[in-house]
């Protein structure tokens, strides 16, 4: 029998080996092969774009703020510029990742700004779910000291960069406050709307008054800068970047002078009010302020919750209200003038038509009286808005209450000359104010939101400006600028064109009128010439202000009641003054409101004097009171 030497292996046992050996390289072979693939996928399908990537770990691109535009008076001086301040920004992806060194920049930060270390993290973490590039400010306007300090320790605050960044520069201090407004960063709500697409968080946007109106001339185009830097984030060198344009001067039609005048003289009563000049036939703003007024210094730094608390307050009579668009007041007689040619219009009385004042109008069941229980007698119309003869206007007030489903006659006037509706002004935030009619009541009726409905009561509280009436000195300049230019209903604005920073001429702004109402010329002139006698003529409403005024003055005072305090004590009167000069061919209205004033005689209409004067470069007189009791 055949037997196998010792050690050598069977047929079996070797073929058996070598598929173990091939299984064994193919399987090497496989690896190899996908491992290439792999490296050749990597490096030379995918080569550019890693390469780019790591070139961006190496490349830090940094938003340059582009400086505002100017905002100028019409004569050229500057009311709002910029300065630079010194911000503290916090690169997050240059920061430390969570552990010990993080939580010691933390404190760090904490320490040099006065926020929680906890405050920084989740103000970190708010900007980058909106932008995961963007740089953090944690703080603006760095003094000094902390500036040096950050720079010598700049190791200990990886991430940590003091950059320069704009901040408004108010030239002529708290001069026009309400209507120039303020810059902020853009908020998260804000980039979600179609005017922010091209913004990032950390931009400033224009928040309020002309800044917000015309942001998109100011703004300007941000810019940045490219900087390589090592494994950890330290600064290597400087590459190109994109600079920032600056935005574009905003050129308004306000006097700055005037301006002063109007604010100085308003705020001298101590109360709150407000006051608008405006030219006639072009709705150009001369002035337009309110008080109490703010310093728009404070919206340049970090503001605290107490200090807007402060701005909004009623116990502060709300400083941050811009009056002259947002009051919502009762008007007075300042109103009689469209009772009049509603009047005249639907011939209800002619101007000459006399009628008889015994000083008591009976309406239901009640019996009003002129101010101060006056009687005047047989009085036409002209004398009737000379001494403003409030039992006159109840009359035509009663008259004048054919319900049209909107109202009457006075109410359909009113409309067409802008009461109850916006002014359509270069400025965001305006009240339209109210028109009270016979559907706008009952519906309230029906709402269970009044007691009562419409009556003819409703329209003699009108016809003097009195009840549910609500407007601001804005509206009421409009509807004086109507009579005075004969129907056309202007647009008012503050802007009258775009410059760039050179002073070269972009754009004008000129917008056009929006409507114009058909005011009978024989109805016009016989309220411009009541007016007028109110303003000139002995007995007159105004005559101890305005009795020996260089300039002729078509002017109504008015003397508005405002309700009742909580307690049921009357609140003090609504003083109001408005304006037409020179009152022949006018070119300027002055409308002026001043709460808990009393009579209009006494306080409004001095602190329009005053602007007058100005206005046609007269001596400025004294807003001293004249000594003559005024009844209104």
């Amino acid at each position: 029998m055949y037997r196998h030497r010792s050690g050598e292996e069977t047929p079996a046992r070797s073929s058996k080996l070598s598929r173990r050996v091939t299984i064994v390289s193919g399987i090497a072979v496989a690896v190899f092969s996908v491992i290439f693939l792999r490296l050749w996928y990597l490096q030379v399908l995918s080569g550019d774009t890693y390469r780019e990537q790591a070139n961006d770990n190496r490349v830090r691109e940094v938003r340059i703020q582009a400086p505002r535009g100017d905002i100028v008076d019409r004569d050229g001086k500057i009311l709002v510029s910029n300065r630079t301040d010194l911000a503290l920004q916090v690169v997050p992806d240059d920061l430390p990742k969570p552990g010990a060194e993080r939580k010691q920049v933390m404190s760090g930060l904490s320490a040099v700004t006065g926020m929680t270390p906890a405050e920084i993290e989740a103000e970190i973490e708010a900007v980058r779910k909106i932008s995961p590039t963007s740089p953090v400010i944690l703080e603006r306007g760095l003094g000094g000291g902390r500036v040096f300090f950050l720079r010598e320790n700049q190791e200990r605050f990886p991430g940590v960069t003091v950059e320069r960044v704009f901040a408004r520069d108010y030239r002529q201090g708290t001069i026009g406050a309400h209507l120039l407004g303020n810059v902020g960063e853009v908020t998260a709500e804000q980039l979600e709307l179609p005017r922010y697409s091209n913004l990032e968080q950390g931009d400033s946007v224009g928040q309020s008054g002309i800044e917000y109106e015309y942001d998109r001339f100011l703004g300007g185009k941000p810019g940045s800068t490219r900087t390589t830097v090592d494994a950890l984030g330290r600064p290597e060198g400087q590459l190109r970047g994109e600079p920032a344009r600056a935005g574009d001067n905003v050129k308004l039609t306000i006097d700055a002078d005037l301006q002063a005048l109007g604010e100085g003289a308003l705020g001298s009563f101590g109360l709150p009010g407000a006051f608008v000049a405006m030219e006639v036939d072009s709705g150009e703003i001369l002035a337009m302020g309110s008080t109490p007024s703010f310093d728009p210094e404070i919206f340049t730094r970090p503001i605290s919750q107490g200090q807007y608390k402060a701005l909004v307050s009623k116990k502060n009579d709300a400083p941050l209200a811009n009056r002259a668009i947002q009051g919502a007041y009762p008007t007075g007689s300042v109103y009689k003038p469209i009772t009049a040619i509603a009047a005249l219009g639907e011939g209800i009385i002619t101007p000459e038509e006399i009628y008889n004042d015994d000083g008591v109008f009976a309406v239901d069941v009640l019996k009003l009286r002129n101010a101060g229980d006056q009687v005047y007698g047989p009085v036409n119309m002209s004398d009737a808005l000379k001494r403003s003869v409030d039992t006159y206007f109840y009359q035509l007030g009663l008259d004048l209450n054919v319900d049209k489903g909107r109202g009457g006659a006075l109410q359909d006037l009113s409309s067409r000359l802008g009461v109850g509706e916006p002014t359509g002004i270069d400025l965001p935030a305006e009240l339209e104010g109210i028109l009270p009619t016979p559907a706008w009541r009952n519906r309230l009726f029906r709402q269970k939101l009044t007691d009562r409905r419409w009556t003819g009561g409703d329209n003699v509280n009108l016809a003097v400006g009195q009840g549910d009436v609500q407007a601001n000195p804005l509206q009421m300049a409009l509807v004086y600028a109507a009579i005075g230019n004969g129907g056309t209903i202007v647009t008012p604005h503050l802007a009258q064109g775009v410059e760039s920073v050179t002073g070269e001429p972009l754009q004008e702004i000129e917008p056009a009128p929006k409507r114009t109402v058909e005011i009978p010329e024989q109805a016009r002139q016989t309220v411009m010439a009541g007016l007028r006698r109110a303003s000139m003529e002995e007995d007159g409403t105004s005559y101890p202000v305005f009795g020996n005024f260089e300039i002729p003055v078509a002017g109504k005072t008015g003397t508005a009641e405002r309700g009742f305090t909580e307690s049921g004590l009357p609140l003090p009167d609504q003083a109001w003054f408005v304006a037409l000069a020179p009152a022949d061919d006018p070119e300027i209205v002055v409308a002026v409101t001043i709460e808990r004033a009393g009579f209009g005689a006494d306080s409004a209409a001095p602190v329009a004097a005053r602007i007058l004067e100005k206005y046609f470069q007269l001596p400025i007189t004294p807003a001293a009171s004249s000594g003559q009791e005024t009844l209104e």
